[in-house]
């Protein structure tokens, strides 16, 4: 439970700070930080999506086994994503806006993925590693995790439209995906902490060397391939490695499981959602400034350059809105995005008892690190105003009562077993 507070306070803190430093530099400045927050956010969202394609494994012989597992995941994941979506666009802004329905699908899918690495952790250090509900979320939470990184790939292709760019990032994906399906955990490359770093420092670098050079072939439509896909993919060709947990020739351990290699995981996930907070937009008012220094240039088909995106207010018409007001708003996000989590307790009737198939729901509540990866990336694209407000603060709210969402599954499965 530690540990997810720390998280949450992390996320609170880069908040704060991220709305005290434009007070605090000059414009040009304030663009230069950013643009920095922002490259050190990809290589520690890159660090952790690796570890997410690492622990990925699938058995090619039972793929039939898989297909229900599969279609409950992405049902999960999609019904959350589609509930705030939609309060995204009739409640939260303007329905009317041409670009309204995509800005909101982009931001809304924060509310897709289940945070895999810190529910794994927090169930098997209840005692419930050896429960039905442990054994299948383990299943689901990888399949909408896999799903929410599959779809972030359609929802960027929706921004960049069908024009070369479209072109350029969609074959690097299409290679990715035939690589991670063909060499699963083939790759033979080094996996302690420090070799993954390296790899997602070269992967962000070259992300972002793409994006600056395209900008030079034109500045208003640049190439978009954000480090999610490349790092778990690569994840999932790197080669599973164990060492000796007792004598040469006892049992083995995966090399990740080693207690230096959980705590850099770990002080690297706190890291990135205290990067995840310093990335938010400013609230204060830049505009004026900015175009008065002639840094933000004219929109074109409704693209921001990234100096603009940087500086992007929470406006939409909500710029008024009290704290109160965003208050309701983050409760009610939080409510209808995990009530889109209950589908698992419609399945599975001839598996489990009811008790345990509301356990297994209320266990897939839990938001984390790849949702947040979600709110960068469309911090990325322009989106600002008091959607992504709302969307973050409903993830640190989420991040917070993860600990409770578990004693309730505890206190779930208890009583069946007292039956």
């Amino acid at each position: 439970m530690k540990n997810i507070v720390f998280l949450s306070v992390f996320l609170l803190v880069g908040l704060l700070i991220s709305q005290i430093l434009p007070v605090l530099f000059p414009v040009d400045r304030y663009i230069e930080y950013q643009h920095l927050i922002r490259l050190l956010t990809s290589i520690a969202l890159g660090f952790i999506m690796i570890r997410v394609g690492y622990g990925f494994d699938i058995d090619k012989s039972r793929l039939r086994s898989y297909g229900w597992d599969y279609v409950v995941a992405v049902t999960s994941a999609t019904l959350p994503w589609l509930f705030v979506a939609l309060y995204f666009v009739y409640v939260l802004s303007d329905a009317s806006s041409g670009d309204v329905w995509k800005e909101s699908l982009l931001s809304a899918r924060f509310a897709a993925p289940t945070s895999a690495g810190i529910l794994f952790a927090m169930l098997a250090a209840s005692g419930l590693a050896a429960t039905w509900v442990y054994q299948k979320i383990r299943v689901l939470a990888i399949f909408d995790d896999i799903d929410t990184v599959l779809l972030m790939v359609v929802l960027q292709i929706l921004f960049i439209g069908w024009k070369w760019q479209l072109i350029v990032a969609l074959i690097p994906i299409l290679l990715l995906l035939w690589f991670a399906w063909h060499y699963l955990h083939r790759l033979s490359i080094p996996v302690t902490w420090p070799w993954v770093l390296g790899y997602t420092v070269i992967i962000a670098l070259i992300s972002d060397f793409i994006y600056h050079t395209s900008r030079i072939i034109n500045e208003y439509e640049p190439i978009h391939i954000e480090v999610l896909l490349p790092a778990f993919v690569l994840g999932c060709l790197v080669v599973r490695r164990a060492y000796p947990s007792v004598g040469k020739s006892g049992p083995t351990t995966d090399i990740v499981e080693q207690p230096i290699e959980k705590r850099v995981a770990y002080m690297i996930s706190v890291i990135f959602m205290l990067l995840v907070g310093l990335s938010m937009p400013a609230v204060v008012d830049l505009t004026e400034s900015v175009t008065k220094m002639g840094l933000i240039d004219q929109q074109i088909n409704g693209t921001h350059t990234e100096i603009e995106s940087s500086v992007r207010l929470f406006d939409g018409g909500n710029s008024s809105m009290t704290a109160g007001w965003i208050l309701i708003h983050v409760i009610i996000v939080t409510f209808i995005a995990n009530l889109g989590k209950l589908f698992p307790l419609f399945c599975y009737r001839k598996e489990a008892h009811w008790k345990e198939r509301l356990a297994l729901s209320i266990g897939m509540f839990p938001r984390g690190e790849v949702g947040a990866g979600v709110l960068v990336i469309s911090m990325s694209y322009g989106i600002g105003g008091v959607v992504i407000l709302v969307a973050m603060l409903s993830l640190t709210l989420n991040l917070l009562l993860t600990g409770f969402y578990i004693v309730i599954v505890k206190k779930i499965l208890a009583s069946i077993e007292a039956q």
